[in-house]
């Protein structure tokens, strides 16, 4: 099965984006070739504009906060792990004080290194890290692997409590999940809402349908309608009938 997953507000949004940015920098860093490496940097650079909202810190920590009360409202609850929910409750502790403690804006560090800036200012440009245009760059590049794993570490380092409340966040948010199978006529399908709450939505679907679900929902509505795409046109309605799974997600 391929999952779409589809977020219903602009701040899950910004969540999943930097959540696929954080395992694209761990991946490429883990990786040994220096082109790789700069792969990684590059994502590291996206994960400081994306994270650069002002408000992004506190409001996870005040989410952890809220996942924490509600939490703590199970303690008393026989079919309730409580190792379990003792874990995520230290877990949830832990993250939140790191938060706490992150100096200044996310990613300070980084845009007060005029090095890095100089390469992502040059990053932007086509073409533009070239050896004649970045040459202190190209000699980095040229260093061994370790060095880079080790510079590419500390770089990210200010942003792990960010990468460590979001993972809880979203991990919260999937174990949240209903799923109901349903079928998509001639390739639509609607449903409306009628007042359900949710911050983001899962299609999950077999493969061999060889089709993408495109998705619009707003508080009264849900519409998806499945295309398909083929090599250079542009994407087609699917004509016949089709069933998928769909998921509601709310914390």
């Amino acid at each position: 099965m391929i999952s779409y997953e589809y977020p219903l507000s602009e701040r899950i949004r910004t969540l999943l984006r930097l959540e696929d940015l954080f395992e694209r920098t761990q991946y490429f860093t883990a990786k040994a070739d220096f082109q790789e490496h700069h792969v990684a940097l590059l994502y590291l650079f996206e994960i400081l504009e994306v994270s650069g909202r002002a408000d992004l810190k506190s409001e996870l920590m005040q989410e952890l906060e809220r996942r924490k009360h509600s939490l703590e409202l199970l303690r008393d609850n026989p079919d309730v792990s409580v190792e379990a929910l003792e874990s995520i409750l230290g877990e949830i502790d832990r993250t939140s004080s790191n938060l706490l403690q992150m100096p200044g804006k996310i990613g300070q560090g980084m845009r007060e290194n005029e090095w890095l800036m100089s390469i992502r200012h040059r990053s932007r440009i086509p073409g533009g890290v070239c050896e004649f245009d970045l040459p202190s760059y190209h000699l980095w590049l040229h260093q061994s692997a370790e060095r880079h794993r080790h510079d590419l570490g500390d770089w990210l380092a200010p942003f792990l409590p960010i990468r460590d409340g979001i993972a809880i966040v979203l991990r919260l948010l999937r174990e949240s999940g209903k799923s109901s199978m349903q079928t998509a006529a001639q390739g639509v399908y609607q449903q409306m809402l009628a007042g359900r709450v949710a911050q983001m939505l899962r299609i999950r679907l077999r493969p061999e349908y060889c089709c993408v679900p495109e998705i619009s929902a707003n508080k009264y509505a849900l519409n998806v309608r499945f295309t398909t795409q083929e090599s250079g046109q542009r994407p087609k309605p699917t004509e016949s009938n089709l069933e998928f799974e769909l998921t509601f997600y709310n914390l």
